[in-house]
C-alpha cells in the first residue's frame, strides 16, 4: 500500500513540474515580440510606437497583421499621417498569427 501511494505521488509531483515548466514558457508570439518589436513597443507602456494594450484596444486581429506585414499600404487606413514602422516582409502567416494573438492578449477585459 505505502509504494502505491508513493507511486502515486511521485506521478503528481512529475504531472505538476511539468505544467509548471510548460506555463512559464514563453509562447510563439512573445518570442517573436522580443526578436521583432521590444525596441519601439511595450506590452501595456507606450514608447517610440503604442502599447500592445492600445494597439489591441484600437485594432482587430486583420488590421493588427496588415500593419505588421504591410505598413506602408496601412497606415493611412489605420487614421496615422505617417508611417514610421519598418515591414517584416520575411514573417510568414503562422508568425503573423502568433504575433497578433499575442498582441491581441493586452486588450481590456469588458
Amino acid at each position: 500500500m505505502k509504494i502505491k501511494i508513493a507511486s502515486a505521488a511521485l506521478m503528481v509531483a512529475a504531472v505538476t513540474s511539468s505544467q509548471f515548466l510548460c506555463a512559464s514558457e514563453p509562447s510563439k508570439g512573445e518570442i517573436l515580440f522580443k526578436e521583432y518589436c521590444w525596441g519601439c513597443h511595450h506590452q501595456t507602456a507606450e514608447a517610440f510606437g503604442p502599447s500592445f494594450k492600445t494597439i489591441a484596444n484600437n485594432r482587430t486581429k486583420g488590421e493588427i497583421i496588415a500593419q505588421i506585414a504591410d505598413p506602408d499600404n496601412t497606415y493611412k487606413q489605420l487614421g496615422y499621417s505617417r508611417n514610421s514602422m519598418p515591414a517584416f516582409g520575411d514573417l510568414n502567416a503562422s508568425q503573423l498569427e502568433a504575433l497578433a494573438d499575442y498582441i491581441m492578449k493586452f486588450k481590456d477585459k469588458k
